[in-house]
């Protein structure tokens, strides 16, 4: 079976990391050839919950790789359609096509840039950290549910499911994929924002007042959205669920403050952005998610500035 993850970031890593210990021929498709060379000569390195070395072969041209069984996009949520048509070459009549990205529509985007229904989606709560190129830190195990949007079970899902099982990846099928979607992107809701703006680590929103009251207020008009939508989520208090995860994942750096730290675009409109959106077409309310959309906005339009630039 050939295995390619298309995005060699934190998750991509540790996916293509774990998959490649199951003897099966896994390949990192990489955008920028640099990077990708560097990875293909010094493999990855996993620590944390899992301590091990391995070469994965990499590279920035599909045509190397030629027909894929199976691709993985992990690539930041901005760069779907890019992602897929850069990875179009490994795409056969019956290649999978498995999403494990944040927020919503990145299975619509796909489908539609391949004009079939093919794609599978995932949501993952394993917790990665990039601490340098091809050095993971694996900080948590979680559960990944993986799906498709018509609610079916069929052989795709089931051989995904054994393969990420072998690998050690925690995985069951769900005939309702759009509500652990949603599930997810209140999760991140309501602490994605928060760390990349104060620079905290999950666990550290719940001691501050400030930000836990504005985790409540973020995560109360999502889930006035989601219900306004009819959609039904995994769990029954969202907030709870939320700090709950917080604390969980205490030590980990969230996905936005890690591209924060590194002065990356953030995934902030495919996770409060769609929030907005949302909001604004079914009119719901949303203040406080719009005004962390415009924060973290602005941090990103800001990170060439320093204090004794400011006039």
């Amino acid at each position: 079976m050939k295995i390619v993850v298309v995005g060699p970031g934190a998750i991509g890593c540790l996916v293509a990391a774990l998959l490649a210990k199951t003897k099966e021929e896994v390949w990192l498709l990489d955008k920028e050839s640099e990077r990708a060379k560097f990875l293909d000569q010094h493999g990855i390195k996993i620590e944390g919950l899992a301590n091990f070395e391995v070469k994965i072969p990499t590279t920035s041209d599909p045509q190397k790789i030629k027909t894929a069984d199976i691709v993985i996009i992990c690539v930041k949520s901005y760069d779907t359609k890019k992602a897929i048509l850069h990875a179009k070459a490994l795409i056969g009549d019956k290649t999978i096509i498995l999403t494990l990205q944040n927020g919503l529509g990145n299975i619509e985007l796909i489908n539609e840039v391949l004009d079939d229904e093919r794609t599978i989606g995932a949501v993952t709560n394993m917790g990665a950290t990039k601490l340098v190129e091809g050095h993971i830190r694996y900080a948590g195990k979680g559960e990944t549910i993986i799906g498709s949007l018509d609610g079916s079970i069929g052989v795709s899902l089931r051989d995904i499911r054994e393969l990420f099982i072998r690998a050690g990846i925690q995985t069951r099928i769900s005939r309702d994929i759009k509500s652990a979607l949603w599930s997810k992107l209140i999760i991140n809701v309501g602490i994605n924002p928060l760390t990349a703006l104060t620079r905290l680590p999950n666990g550290k929103l719940l001691v501050f007042e400030g930000t836990r009251l504005l985790m409540s207020q973020a995560v109360t008009e999502a889930v006035k959205v989601c219900r306004r939508k009819k959609i039904k989520l995994l769990f029954e208090d969202p907030l709870s669920k939320v700090e709950a995860v917080c604390e969980a994942t205490a030590t980990n750096i969230s996905s936005m403050l890690q591209d924060v730290l590194r002065k990356k675009r953030t995934e902030i409109d495919a996770i409060n952005g769609v929030i907005v959106r949302l909001g604004q077409e079914l009119n719901v309310p949303v203040p406080v998610n719009s005004m962390l959309v415009s924060l973290v906005k602005t941090l990103e339009e800001s990170y060439s500035y320093t204090v004794a630039e400011v006039k």
